[in-house]
């Protein structure tokens, strides 16, 4: 796999590009093209997460799991979808909550671009998945190369935000430091847990109060 990502990115994990399970990955996603399967989100966008969030920028991690499968709605970042593409359910309830929380102002859209640009990094478990088959490559080495990710993150930083919504996400915790980041978590968005404990769990303005307390520039968490 060609590995374009932004060179902060590439610096702080120089080590993993060349280690076998990433190689494993590039092959698999390269075998099934080759066989016509269609793999989301396109090539150019499987690293967006890290381009368009530099690690030296990263403020708050927020960890999905696997990209959306249908035509035209992954390019890279969890939970966003590309312009003209309706907000999927779990998104339409992270609004809610967001509206709730700090009288956000829910868009029509669902790119959340904006968000990373601030430096919210939104990064999925798997970087990739077969069109129509959710959860197709989590076994092919991006948990290996994600976990990593982490673990680097709460290596080499001091007060980030992890928001882990969800048993999958909070599975990671063990890969951050709690001493020096926050960690928040909830139930997933999803309409089929999210009042369970995601709704009210104010985890966007708990965010900013930390990164203020911390002397940080708070995320604007308007679209």
């Amino acid at each position: 796999m060609d590995v374009k990502i932004e060179d902060s990115w590439k610096d702080a994990l120089k080590d993993e590009f060349n280690k076998p399970y990433f190689e494993q990955a590039a092959l698999h996603i390269k075998t099934e093209k080759s066989l016509g399967k269609t793999i989301y989100p396109p090539g150019s966008l499987i690293f967006n997460a890290f381009n368009t969030t530099p690690f030296d920028k990263v403020k708050v991690v927020i960890l999905g799991q696997d990209p959306y499968h249908r035509p035209g709605q992954a390019h890279g970042l969890c939970f966003s979808v590309q312009n003209g593409v309706a907000p999927p359910p779990s998104l339409v309830n992270i609004y809610k909550e967001l509206h709730t929380d700090i009288g956000f102002r829910i868009p029509s859209h669902g790119n959340l671009t904006a968000w990373a640009q601030q430096g919210v990094f939104l990064l999925n478990a798997s970087l990739t998945v077969r069109a129509g088959e959710p959860m197709s490559h989590s076994k092919i080495g991006w948990a290996s190369f994600t976990d990593n990710v982490i673990k680097t993150i709460s290596d080499k930083k001091e007060h980030i935000v992890f928001i882990l919504w969800g048993k999958f996400a909070q599975e990671k915790k063990v890969l951050i430091d709690e001493t020096k980041h926050l960690v928040l978590r909830s139930a997933h968005p999803s309409p089929l847990s999210a009042n369970a404990g995601f709704f009210g769990c104010r985890h966007f303005s708990k965010t900013n109060e930390y990164l203020v307390r911390n002397g940080i520039e708070p995320i604007d968490w308007t679209l």
